[in-house]
């Protein structure tokens, strides 16, 4: 199926949770389940501010962890022109130089549309584009150790300084704005992407919107099946 197939508006499901506790592995977990189905995630990460004004130095000192650091506006913005049936261009961020890169992603309106990132249930009206609210739910250690294996390998990060952001910004803005919101989860998910009953009930859950906007084959392939 393409984009041009989708005559309904997309299943819209935010994915809040701490840094590392897995929510991209839900929505890979969720797609699976639906494999006649197009599937899109974005990642709030990619709506991080562009600060040319500022040096590299002056960069690397911004807190990443606050919502200031994102330009959430526009992803507002482009949830809106999605569930309207239009194409947008995500930006693209380049967490080695922490700029936001010359180039953009695509993204077409899908079936089922996944926004995830540890601030996505803190703004109301990110939650006002949502059709279901999850969060991720999984201890601190695991998180932080998961934190640290990504940054170091994916994005060139020095352990002295993963650990220096951990205890300056992400713990302290996980307590005052992260966690708090979960209160705002329809759903809240302990061990994220290994929490198969949730996954199930996730998935039931899609199913069903996708059915009264008019699919009348839903494209789910249950876990067993």
């Amino acid at each position: 199926m393409t984009s041009s197939d989708i005559q309904h508006p997309p299943v819209i499901i935010g994915i809040g949770g701490g840094s590392g506790s897995g929510k991209t592995t839900v929505a890979l977990k969720v797609r699976e389940r639906f494999p006649r189905k197009t599937v899109e995630i974005i990642h709030h990460d990619s709506y991080y501010l562009d600060r040319p004004d500022l040096s590299a130095s002056e960069r690397h000192r911004i807190n990443y962890d606050h919502p200031g650091a994102f330009e959430t506006s526009l992803l507002v913005q482009h949830l809106a022109a999605l569930r309207a049936g239009k194409k947008v261009d995500v930006p693209v961020y380049d967490f080695t130089t922490q700029r936001r890169s010359d180039q953009v992603e695509p993204v077409a309106p899908a079936d089922i549309l996944f926004v995830e990132g540890i601030l996505v249930l803190e703004s109301p009206e990110l939650r006002g584009q949502m059709d279901i609210r999850l969060y991720v739910d999984v201890e601190d250690d695991e998180r932080f150790i998961r934190r640290l294996e990504r940054d170091i390998s994916e994005r060139g990060r020095s352990m002295d300084s993963v650990i220096r952001q951990y205890r300056e910004t992400v713990k302290p803005m996980h307590l005052q704005f992260v966690e708090p919101s979960k209160r705002y989860a329809q759903l809240i998910i302990p061990e994220g992407g290994h929490n198969t009953v949730a996954i199930d009930m996730i998935c039931a859950k899609v199913q069903d919107i996708l059915i009264q906007r008019g699919r009348a084959e839903a494209g789910y392939q249950g876990a067993n099946e």
